[in-house]
């Protein structure tokens, strides 16, 4: 796919998706980033669920560090991998009041050298919270980028790579929040139906399906 066509993309999915944003709920820096690290492998939903409780009663990372991982569970242990994300939290707690005065840091190595963050989650700390034109590459992207041909690769690394090469800048800033809708909820992993879809003519992909509203079947 070329920048003109990867341009046109990203335009009919703005209009697409106008307000494409998280969907995870949160009130500061410090509450995106303990939220991004709740979120791996689930649910928006399920995280929303236990930082509605948990956010009220643990703003901030010195009353977070204070609760410890037990009164950290009391709150996400429906969260997948719950015990080891109370884990890393809690160090990333007392990273964050020892080294950074409290503040989630604007710096990729600074936030990948926290416990419980990878590459993504900088990205979308980075993205959301300070506003940097970065693409994160989650699962949505990643398969969106190689079914319709914007960035095909074999990783999430050279995803992203390949992303930022051929985005224009006046989409990076919200790119993987349209990917991740487009993903979401039109172009799924399974179950996806092209005649659903604003990008078709865009997208390279040679598998397409259109199922008609009123049959439910196969064309």
């Amino acid at each position: 796919m070329d920048r003109k066509t990867a341009s046109r993309l990203f335009q009919k999915l703005s209009r697409r998706f106008p307000e494409a944003k998280s969907e995870l709920q949160y009130e500061t820096r410090f509450q995106l980033l303990v939220a991004v690290i709740l979120s791996a492998q689930a649910t928006d939903i399920s995280v929303n669920a236990a930082t509605r409780t948990l956010f009220p009663k643990y703003p901030t990372p010195d009353a977070m560090l204070k609760a410890g991982e037990k009164g950290l569970l009391q709150h996400i242990r429906r969260i997948g991998l719950a015990p080891t994300k109370a884990k890393n939290i809690i160090k990333t707690c007392k990273i964050l009041l020892e080294n950074h005065d409290g503040e989630v840091p604007e710096d990729r190595e600074a936030l990948e050298s926290l416990p419980g963050v990878g590459r993504k989650t900088a990205n979308v700390v980075l993205n959301e919270g300070f506003d940097h034109p970065t693409i994160a590459v989650d699962t949505h992207v990643f398969r969106l980028s190689n079914r319709t041909g914007l960035a095909p690769s074999k990783n999430t690394v050279e995803t992203e790579r390949k992303l930022l090469e051929i985005v224009p800048d006046k989409w990076k800033p919200n790119a993987h929040r349209y990917l991740i809708m487009q993903g979401r909820y039109v172009c799924k992993a399974k179950n996806y139906n092209c005649s659903e879809c604003v990008i078709v003519k865009e997208c390279e992909f040679p598998d397409k399906r259109f199922l008609p509203k009123e049959s439910g079947k196969l064309k």
